[in-house]
């Protein structure tokens, strides 16, 4: 078969083509704007891609466009349409799908040469957290020898690739609850079926596709209520949204995990998120030891872990498999150390993009760095749909609280990024430009710095620019 893919440079559209490519199929693709590191996993998988929407690509003549959520009816402002290439399909009647369609029909539940039916797929649902939890458990499971498939918003360390199809009959999959796509609302997750559901944490996201949360928490019911009865739900306990999600109906056997009083017989921990105790109804079952620090991934490790236990893996094992995970690329991760005799300057690089998860990842680099007179600059651009809305402006200055210096890229932005930092003082600072950004940052920046990045772009190659900057 050969798809042609509408979108393809997106977290979860790269990873379809990079499976479709692994199974044998024919994949090219378009999409603008594009940026590793996906586009160069999938230049290295002999996949073509094609800058912008032009209609000539018809002359691919694919079986089947599978259509990323990044397309759209829309209209330039001379009234041509935004993506022709989609307009050229519909006029022509050629067949397309969603990629959770695809995905759904041609890999979750088709029999393979290595499974002679549909796996057993884990996915991991969640407004923070689901890349790292979902490279957790397919770590996790890896390491216990069930070689699982896995797709994957992000590139895991320790695998390389944000997809494969495995050897196994287990799929972990990163379960998105954006919308499938112009022509499907519902949100992604609803296509995989799984028998092993993680939801992480809930609140309000996506601004641009949800009115309010109540509106989110419907989508994770309709996911909820694909769970089969032999199923099994793993729940944050801390999260009264889910408690509401659950008490819609729940037709699965629910396991809790965290420290919330209400879990007494699920999964918690006991120590500090680098070294801690596991305990399942209060008894011990596991240690973990390992290199990531925050609070967040310590939960994202008991989640891992409860849904792992659902295919046979004991904590014990799951525990010594987190003990060498390696984490995801943009997640904390360290782009370049600037070397001084006086203290090192580090530029670190993270997918934070929503005020909740912002706060988490600094809070996170400010326990890692505990005991240590290290300061902390916290740069980050509101790039995500959400945050361009402005609906959560009055959050931004809580989220940066443990920063000791904030600085805002606030070009495109419709609100103003000045007035919304402005409770931190002398503490925040807002450029109009990336030029701009990097002139502030380096006035400021003194030996022993930590920098931390944070989007869910590019970020116009802030973290070379700013190396190469402090290094002058």
């Amino acid at each position: 078969m050969h798809i042609h893919i509408l979108g393809i440079c997106g977290t979860f559209m790269g990873g379809l083509a990079a499976l479709a490519r692994e199974a044998g199929h024919k994949v090219t693709g378009c999409d603008t704007g594009v940026y590793p590191p996906m586009s160069d996993q999938l230049r290295g998988l002999g996949i073509e891609l094609i800058e912008g929407y032009d209609a000539d690509q018809l002359g691919f003549a694919p079986d089947v466009f599978v259509v990323g959520n990044v397309v759209s009816r829309a209209r330039l402002a001379d009234g041509s349409p935004k993506y022709p290439l989609m307009e050229a399909i519909l006029n022509s009647g050629l067949p397309y799908t969603s990629g959770p369609q695809w995905l759904s029909g041609h890999v979750l539940h088709h029999p393979t040469h290595h499974a002679t039916g549909p796996r057993h797929v884990l996915a991991v649902a969640g407004t923070h957290g689901k890349t790292t939890t979902t490279a957790m458990l397919a770590w996790i499971l890896e390491q216990a020898g069930l070689q699982p498939g896995f797709l994957i918003g992000g590139v895991p360390l320790n695998f390389g690739v944000s997809a494969r199809l495995g050897q196994g009959n287990t799929f972990v999959i990163e379960a998105d609850e954006y919308d499938t796509a112009f022509f499907d609302k519902r949100s992604k997750f609803v296509h995989y079926r799984p028998r092993t559901a993680i939801l992480n944490n809930l609140e309000f996201d996506h601004a641009d596709i949800f009115p309010d949360l109540a509106a989110i928490e419907r989508q994770f019911h309709h996911l909820v209520r694909t769970v089969p009865s032999q199923g099994r739900v793993v729940v944050n306990a801390a999260e009264d949204s889910l408690q509401r999600v659950l008490a819609q109906g729940c037709w699965s056997e629910q396991i809790l995990f965290g420290n919330a009083a209400r879990n007494t017989h699920g999964f918690s921990a006991q120590g500090e998120p680098q070294d801690f105790q596991v305990l399942k109804a209060g008894q011990a079952v596991a240690q973990v030891r390992w290199g990531i620090s925050g609070v967040h991934n310590q939960l994202n490790a008991l989640a891992a872990m409860a849904a792992a236990e659902h295919v046979g893996v004991t904590p014990a094992q799951a525990a010594e498999a987190l003990a060498s995970f390696q984490n995801v690329k943009r997640r904390m991760e360290v782009r370049g150390v600037v070397r001084r005799s006086d203290g090192d300057i580090t530029v670190y690089d993270d997918f934070a993009h929503h005020p909740t998860a912002i706060h988490t990842t600094v809070d996170g680099l400010r326990r890692q760095l505990q005991g240590a007179q290290a300061r902390i600059l916290a740069i980050f651009e509101p790039r995500s749909n959400t945050m361009k809305l402005g609906s959560m402006t009055a959050q931004l200055p809580a989220s940066l609280a443990q920063a000791d210096l904030a600085f805002c890229h606030a070009g495109g932005l419709d609100w103003d990024a000045r007035a919304a930092l402005a409770p931190m003082g002398e503490r925040a600072q807002v450029a109009d430009n990336l030029d701009q950004l990097l002139a502030q940052v380096k006035a400021a920046a003194r030996p022993g710095d930590h920098l931390l990045c944070m989007s869910n772009g590019g970020f116009g190659g802030i973290h070379a620019k700013l190396l190469d900057t402090l290094k002058s």
